[in-house]
C-alpha cells in the first residue's frame, strides 16, 4: 500500500547543503532542529543504571515511578496538576503526532485542523490516517465545519509564536461544543517565560475532557537520540491511545524510562538548556537583523522566522553561499513561502561563526 505522502522535504536541500559544506570555514547547519549539547549527566547515569540490566519486556504504560516524576515535572515547571495514571510515554513526540489521527481511529470522513504554519507531520499524520486536513488559526473561519481533531503548538515550530491564554481558552471552548480533541504539541513548552500548557487551570478551566498534551524531552533535556517524549490529559483518551499501543507494541526501552523519570526529576539542567538557547536567540536574532532580515514572532521556542522579503528558497542559496544553511518556509505551510527558519541547535562557535559571517 502507498500513502499519498509529500515527499521528504529536507531531502530537497541537498545541494544547499553541499553548497554550504564548501565553506572553508565548514558549514553551520541551521536547518534541523536536533540538539548539539550534552546529555544531561544525571540522564546517562539512569540510562545506565539497573534498567539497562532488565531482560524482559518494558510496559507501554511505564512504571508507576515514571509517570509520577512527569506528573511531578508538569506541576513544578508549567502548574499543570495530572493524575499520574493517564500519563503515556511516547517514542518521542513525532511518532506520537504522526499516528495520533490514527490511533484516534479517524478516517475519509474527518477533518482535521492544522495551524497555518505547522511542523510538517500535522498533515503526515492525517494523509497516514486517510482523513482531510484544513490550515487555519482562527475558529471564526472555519465556520459551522466539524472537526475531529485540532492540533495547536505554542511555542510555534516554526515561528516561535506564543498562543495567549484567551486564544488557547476560545479553541478549547469551541472543539468542545464540537465534540472535537484538542491536541497541544507543547515540545518547547518549557523554552519560553510565558506560554501555557493547554492543561493549565485558565486555558481549560480545571477540567481535562477532550484535551491531549504532548511532550518531548528532546529539546528540554536534549535526549533527541533517546526517542523520549509522553501524552497527557483527558483520563479517556489516555486510555484509549494505551490500549491500542499496547496491541501495537509501541513500547519505550526500559532504559530509556529510567532516563526519563531522571529527566523529569531533576529542574536544573532544564533551567540551563533554556538558557542556553536564550543566549543564542539574541546572538544570532540581532545578527541577522544587522544583515537587514526581519525577524517575525520567534518569541520563544527553538527558532528564528526570517524573512528577506524574497521567495524563501532565494533566501537558503544565499546564505548556503556563506556556508550557514537554513530551512525554505515552505516546509510548514503556503503562507510561509517568503520566510525562513533559522535554528538555535549550533554549538555556541558555530553560532558565532554564523554572525560573523552575517557581518560579510
Amino acid at each position: 500500500m502507498r500513502f499519498a505522502l509529500p515527499d521528504f522535504p529536507w531531502d530537497s536541500l541537498a545541494e544547499d547543503k553541499a553548497l554550504a559544506g564548501a565553506h572553508p570555514g565548514g558549514i553551520v547547519d541551521l536547518s534541523v532542529g536536533t540538539p548539539v549539547d550534552p546529555v544531561p549527566a544525571v540522564v546517562r547515569a539512569a540510562l545506565a543504571g539497573p534498567a539497562a540490566d532488565v531482560p524482559g519486556y518494558p510496559t507501554t504504560h511505564g512504571p508507576a515511578s515514571l509517570r509520577e516524576a512527569i506528573a511531578g515535572s508538569l506541576q513544578r515547571r508549567f502548574g499543570v496538576t495530572v493524575d499520574p495514571v493517564p500519563v503515556l510515554p511516547t517514542i518521542g513526540s513525532k511518532e506520537l503526532v504522526a499516528w495520533l489521527p490514527t490511533l484516534l481511529g479517524l478516517g475519509a470522513e474527518h477533518t482535521v485542523v492544522i495551524p497555518e504554519l505547522a511542523y510538517p507531520t500535522y498533515e503526515v499524520g492525517v494523509r497516514l490516517a486517510g482523513a482531510q486536513f484544513v490550515r487555519s488559526d482562527s475558529t471564526t473561519a472555519l465556520g459551522p465545519r466539524r472537526v475531529a481533531l485540532v492540533w495547536l503548538n505554542s511555542p510555534s515550530n516554526p515561528t516561535g509564536r506564543v498562543l495567549p491564554a484567551e486564544h488557547l481558552r476560545k479553541v478549547v471552548d469551541w472543539a468542545r461544543e464540537r465534540g472535537a480533541v484538542v491536541a497541544s504539541d507543547e515540545c518547547y513548552l518549557s523554552l519560553s517565560d510565558s506560554a501555557l500548557s493547554v492543561l493549565h487551570p485558565d486555558v481549560c478551566g480545571g477540567s481535562h475532557e477532550g484535551l491531549l498534551a504532548v511532550h518531548s524531552m528532546s529539546k528540554s533535556s536534549s535526549l533527541a537520540g533517546y526517542r523520549a517524549g509522553f501524552v497527557t490529559g483527558d483520563p479517556r483518551l489516555v486510555a484509549e491511545l494505551l490500549e491500542v499501543r499496547k496491541h501495537a507494541g509501541m513500547m519505550v526501552p526500559r532504559p530509556v524510562q529510567a532516563a526519563m523519570a531522571a529527566a523529569a526529576s531533576d529542574d536544573a539542567h532544564v533551567t540551563e538548556q533554556a538558557q542556553v538557547y536564550a543566549r543564542r536567540r539574541v546572538r544570532l536574532r540581532a545578527a541577522f537583523e544587522a544583515a537587514g532580515y526581519r525577524i517575525d514572532h520567534s518569541d520563544a521556542g527553538l527558532y528564528l522566522w526570517a524573512t528577506a522579503g524574497e521567495p524563501g528558497r532565494v533566501t537558503v542559496r544565499r546564505l548556503a553561499e556563506a556556508g550557514i544553511l537554513v530551512a525554505p518556509g515552505e516546509f510548514y505551510g503556503p503562507t510561509g513561502i517568503q520566510h525562513v527558519r533559522v535554528a538555535l541547535t549550533a554549538t555556541d562557535e558555530r553560532i558565532e561563526a554564523a554572525v560573523e559571517r552575517l557581518k560579510a
